[in-house]
């Protein structure tokens, strides 16, 4: 359910920083929300100098971008807390310098225009009813992301 576009610098993440860092939005996302931690994913994007720019010029310090998109309907006290969580998490496991080196923001979209493993998504909160209702198939292949 909820994407997490992380963008940097070419180098700037080592593969296990990429790894630990999914596995903090990852959790951090389902232990705020509640929602199962199969729904998340985390994309790395790494951009070479001179394709990342800020204020209109080429960037030239430290910076790491986290972009996520999740289902509305989520209490704003929530969100300012989860993306609280994540700038700190993502600075820790990425070593930086000043927290002002770490943006996240959040979007909401409604959760009838997203499309998940083959089926339109449920309102937030009822995950359980509408995981029960999934062939057992599809359950059990989610039940196996992560693992």
């Amino acid at each position: 359910m909820p994407t997490y576009f992380c963008t940097t610098l070419e180098g700037r993440l080592a593969a296990d920083q990429k790894s630990k860092i999914a596995g903090e939005i990852t959790r951090i996302h389902s232990e705020v929300t509640g929602a199962p931690s199969f729904f998340a994913q985390v994309i790395f994007n790494e951009l070479k100098p001179g394709n990342y720019f800020m204020g209109g010029a080429p960037l030239k310090h430290d910076q790491i971008f986290v972009y996520g998109i999740m289902r509305g309907g989520r209490a704003a006290v929530d969100k300012s807390r989860m993306i609280a969580l994540m700038a700190k998490a993502v600075g820790e496991v990425a070593k930086v310098e000043n927290s002002r080196s770490v943006w996240v923001y959040v979007a909401d979209m409604p959760a009838r225009q997203m499309i998940e493993f083959g089926h339109l998504l449920p309102e937030p909160g009822d995950e359980p009813a509408w995981t029960a209702a999934l062939p057992e198939a599809d359950r059990e292949f989610m039940r196996s992301i992560g693992k």
